[in-house]
């Protein structure tokens, strides 16, 4: 996990949809990236809905 106030490092990586998308597009904006194990499975889809209960929060 990377210590709070640590720059990421610039990807570009496709989305669901094949769109590609680069961190530098979001500057100024809060994004939330996150990596699961494997795809279609309970907890790849429990974290993205914790995410989505919590967006007030972020």
């Amino acid at each position: 996990m990377l210590e709070v106030g640590t720059k990421a490092p610039v990807f570009t990586l496709p989305d669901q949809n094949g769109t590609m998308h680069s961190l530098s597009q979001y500057r100024g904006q809060k994004v939330i990236l996150y990596f699961y194990p494997k795809d279609m499975t309970g907890g790849c889809t429990k974290q993205a809905c914790g995410f989505a209960e919590r967006y007030p929060q972020f």
